[in-house]
């Protein structure tokens, strides 16, 4: 049987909570042993960590122990796969450059905050977007600092109605990638739980923890 850890905490604003309530249900489904933690002295465990097939980072903002970081850093090298959503993976600490260079991005700005915008798909093939169309949300479009490295999936278009210095500028909104020996999943969609009732920013968290699972 394969396990997964969510570890949730930090700023209540993005429901981390909520958010685990949502897709441990749908990976239990998946015939996944999960457990489920609100202290980050859970990646102190270094058997369990290297046992785990998924890690679930959900945790915005707050700081995290030079041990604590390691010790989610070793496993996603070792081999571990991690997968995480919005401001809950992609701006959890923001003093911690390894950890952000292992996400492959940090988040810097949404301008005009919870806005109408458009995602673009740009990898119709690949397994995690199969089958999915561009499409139409209404939350935070964000602005990010990415990894060139990064496999990106879909992107966004900025109106410069904001921000007009960033009129045309496109942006990853979802990626993969790897870090060491692990698969690195992110998507910047999914400001709070309510944006998972969009039946493709569902899809692609749900897919994209099943593609970074070990």
């Amino acid at each position: 049987m394969k396990k997964a850890l969510f570890v949730w905490g930090g700023w209540e604003g993005h429901e981390p909570q909520k958010g685990v309530a949502l897709f441990a249900p749908f990976l239990e489904q998946q015939g996944y042993e999960v457990e489920i933690s609100d202290t980050l002295d859970a990646y102190l465990d270094e058997a369990k960590m290297q046992a785990l097939d998924l890690v679930v980072p959900t945790w915005t903002m707050g700081t995290i122990t030079a041990e604590q970081e390691q010790g989610l850093l070793k496993a996603v090298r070792n081999g571990v796969g991690v997968a995480g959503w919005h401001g809950t993976m992609g701006d959890s600490f923001r003093n911690n450059t390894e950890y952000q260079f292992m996400v492959g991005g940090q988040w810097v700005a949404h301008p005009g905050n919870v806005i109408d915008y458009r995602v673009n798909i740009v990898k119709h093939d690949d397994p995690i977007m199969q089958g999915l169309e561009d499409f139409a949300i209404h939350s935070e479009q964000y602005y990010m600092h990415v990894d060139p490295n990064n496999e990106v999936l879909a992107t966004t278009t900025f109106s410069g109605a904001h921000a007009f210095w960033l009129t045309g500028n496109t942006m990853p909104v979802v990626w993969k990638k790897h870090y060491g020996q692990g698969r690195v999943f992110y998507s910047s969609l999914g400001h709070v739980a309510q944006d998972f009732s969009t039946p493709e920013v569902r899809t692609i968290m749900q897919r994209g923890m099943l593609w970074a699972s070990r």
